[in-house]
């Protein structure tokens, strides 16, 4: 499709590529609307990278969203009205009408989306609550000057300079932080603060009550932190997740009601512009990850035994996933989700150790585990007393004499044990796992789940390890998890991607926190990545164990001779 026949059926989008070094780069005006693009999945608009004679766009297109139909065009073919602007720009279908500039541009994109699809009301948010955000022109607003020029045009000049050993922090960044320092100004932000105060008050009542215990408690700051910031955090993730959060429609008392606005306390930022996600975000997000690229990057093992698979169609009845009365489909990937955990706990076991399946349920792992292990104890621990009563049954039928039931809460159990494994474990069920198998000295194979659900406890604050600490809040961690939970198979290959690195990241802290105590732990993917959405796996290794490689030939001949 040429330029003049892609014109005259969608609305065009023209975007500058830029060289450096003799290589094409994608300028930051670029990213932020390429980035909006796939935020929104916009699909309205026939993008075309504009380049001179000296650059090619080719090495770039692995770079730019699947879903966008990109074109190239050189600077020569424009629009008359397009080249009499500066990039990005956009023209109609008329090509009589051009939009040119960053924050004009953003806005055409999130009305061109609505326009498109009325119900997408997440789009229509990041405009905020009076549908203005970056509408005053930057030669009025200091705030729309920072955004659209100041911020991008600092961190333009840094890619451009990396290494300059006097470079300084921009102005425009010192100044984007002295306005995250000022309190919130939000519609309505009477009623939360107030709410905040209740939250507060009530926390340092129950602080009161636990008396010596809370204060000598490693975990009171914090709980302390966790109790003032918790507020802007549900606020913020209800617009960002999938299940919105519900808030307290709880009225206050006289007591709270009496105090005088100047006396309630302040909102902390969550965002740029306060504690919802906005275009702002849109604007600076790439910008901060371009002025940070030297950050955490979560990178995945790999799986040392891809294709391994327990021999299904000779295991008996009660062992096999369709025992539990689900459907097929299900099935199909609980037995695999069975054979990368089975897999991974057959090449740490030893003949004379134990296995503890926590959070158990039905006994999918443990009673699979017990059948394949018969050297070995396995000791399934569940809360649930109608889970554990149907898991002991299925193994009566199959006649297991290697194995355990236990119905108790994770922390009654104080036994010795080799290996820890739990299947999904939601939220900081996880880390209860991890933290039970540190104590003992045991190895682990973790299924995480929930990351929504992840939140400071009694034990143990987030982010866990230090190198996440000193770049994370626990807000932006918080923010992480709920990311993470994007897997979902209804959402876009994008955004799954997105919630994956995510994923990724989360359990990265996991295993660094872990490595403080001499483990060796990989985060790896899953087995087909299709068995489930939340298909990561954390296999950690003790000090006296981290030696240990396995290959697929080890552990099948392994298999075969426990078998026999």
């Amino acid at each position: 499709m040429n330029h003049s026949e892609a014109k005259e059926q969608h609305p065009s989008l023209y975007l500058e590529v830029c060289s450096q070094n003799e290589e094409p780069r994608l300028p930051l005006h670029t990213s932020i609307v390429l980035f909006l693009l796939s935020y929104c999945e916009c699909k309205s608009f026939k993008v075309f990278l504009v380049f001179d004679h000296s650059c090619s766009t080719d090495l770039l297109r692995s770079e730019l969203p699947v879903s966008l139909g990109v074109c190239d065009v050189q600077v020569e073919a424009l629009p008359q009205l397009v080249r009499s602007c500066r990039l990005p720009a956009a023209l109609d279908e008329t090509g009589q009408l051009c939009r040119a500039g960053l924050a004009v541009v953003l806005r055409h994109v999130i009305s061109k989306t609505i326009e498109a699809d009325p119900s997408r009301n997440d789009v229509l948010a990041l405009l905020g609550f009076k549908k203005t955000c970056l509408k005053a022109c930057a030669e009025v607003s200091k705030w729309t000057r920072l955004c659209e020029i100041g911020i991008p045009s600092a961190v333009e000049e840094h890619l451009q300079n990396p290494t300059d050993p006097v470079h300084q922090l921009p102005l425009a960044i010192l100044t984007l932080e002295q306005r995250l320092a000022e309190p919130v100004k939000v519609h309505n932000d009477d009623k939360i603060r107030r709410q905040k105060l209740k939250e507060q008050r009530q926390s340092r009542k129950n602080q009161a009550h636990e008396g010596q215990r809370s204060l000598d408690s490693e975990s009171s700051p914090a709980q302390s932190s966790q109790a003032s910031d918790g507020l802007e955090l549900r606020a913020a993730l209800a617009k960002l997740s999938v299940d919105s959060v519900p808030a307290s429609t709880t009225r206050e008392n006289s007591e709270i009601r009496k105090v005088k606005t100047a006396d309630l306390p302040p909102l902390e930022h969550v965002f740029a512009e306060g504690l919802y996600f906005t275009l702002t975000d849109v604007v600076l997000l790439p910008c901060i990850y371009q002025y940070l690229e030297n950050g955490i990057e979560a990178v995945f093992a790999p799986h040392p035994c891809p294709a391994w698979a327990l021999p299904w169609d000779s295991l008996p009845g009660a062992i096999n996933p369709t025992e539990g009365k689900m459907s097929n489909i299900r099935a199909v990937r609980k037995m695999q989700q069975l054979n990368n955990l089975v897999a991974m706990v057959t090449e740490l076991a030893r003949p004379g150790g134990t296995v503890v399946d926590f959070c158990s349920g039905t006994g999918h792992v443990g009673i699979v585990l017990a059948h394949t292990l018969p050297h070995c104890q396995v000791i399934l621990i569940e809360n649930k007393e109608e889970s554990l009563v149907r898991a002991h049954s299925r193994s009566a039928e199959l006649g297991l004499k290697n194995i355990g039931f236990i119905q108790a809460n994770l922390e009654y159990f104080t036994g010795p044990f080799h290996i820890g494994v739990a299947l999904h474990a939601c939220g900081i069920a996880t880390d209860m796992v991890l933290e039970h198998c540190i104590q003992a000295g045991a190895a682990f194979v973790i299924s995480p789940c929930c990351y929504g659900f992840i939140q400071n406890a009694v034990k143990f604050s987030f982010p866990k390890s230090q190198r996440f600490k000193d770049n994370l809040t626990y807000k932006e961690h918080m923010i992480l998890c709920r990311f993470a939970d994007q897997t979902a198979v209804q959402l876009t290959p994008e955004r799954r991607l997105t919630g994956k690195q995510c994923m990724g990241l989360v359990d990265l802290d996991r295993s660094w926190a872990a490595g403080t105590h001499g483990y060796s732990v990989q985060v790896m993917t899953m087995e087909p990545e299709s068995c489930s959405p939340k298909n990561n796996m954390l296999v950690g290794r003790p000090p006296q164990m981290s030696g240990w490689v396995v290959t697929a030939g080890q552990l099948e001949a392994r298999t075969a001779s426990t078998s026999a």
